[in-house]
């Protein structure tokens, strides 16, 4: 639809035509960071990459279908079907150590809900850090600076809400 070349997507990705080609394919996993380049150089939202299904009404994603981002230390499954009016939400699985992003992220102007299913936490929103522990969630606009890192020794996994979807 944008009559862009392969080569000229993958260029403003910063990746090769060859892991473009696999990553449309579903052959290889990117990182959100890539998966915005490429969304930009179409036009999109990262959200609009995944499948759209044009059903309608109840729908059911079974835990083998699910879109997933793939980052160093870090697993995003998406739990929302395309397509995405209202709102998104994300699980993650972050290992011990391990970070979402960098502390400069920030997407759209949102309202971003984070929820700690397991786990121990720390979450960076401006200048502020504020430490979660199984079972406690935080608000914040998804305009604000922040990133998530696991600051205990056992995986934790997090969900993330966010209304309007802006990923």
């Amino acid at each position: 639809m944008r009559k862009l070349t392969l080569r000229q997507v993958a260029d403003h990705a910063g990746v090769t035509e060859s892991f473009l080609s696999q990553l449309e394919r579903g052959a290889s996993g990117a990182s959100v960071s890539t998966l915005r380049l490429v969304a930009e150089a179409l036009g999109l939202r990262v959200a609009d990459l995944f499948e759209d299904t044009g059903a309608t009404g109840l729908s059911v994603l079974t835990a083998d279908k699910r879109p997933v981002i793939h980052m160093s230390g870090f697993v995003k499954f998406m739990l929302t079907r395309r397509p995405l009016q209202n709102l998104e939400v994300f699980e993650g699985v972050v290992e011990p150590g391990a970070s979402t992003t960098s502390r400069e992220y920030q997407h759209g102007d949102s309202q971003e809900l984070v929820y700690v299913l397991e786990g121990d936490v720390m979450l960076y929103l401006g200048d502020e850090e504020h430490r979660l522990a199984e079972r406690d969630s935080i608000e914040y606009r998804s305009s604000l600076t922040h990133s998530l890192m696991n600051v205990g020794d056992i995986d934790a996994r997090v969900l993330w809400i966010i209304s309007p979807p802006s990923l």
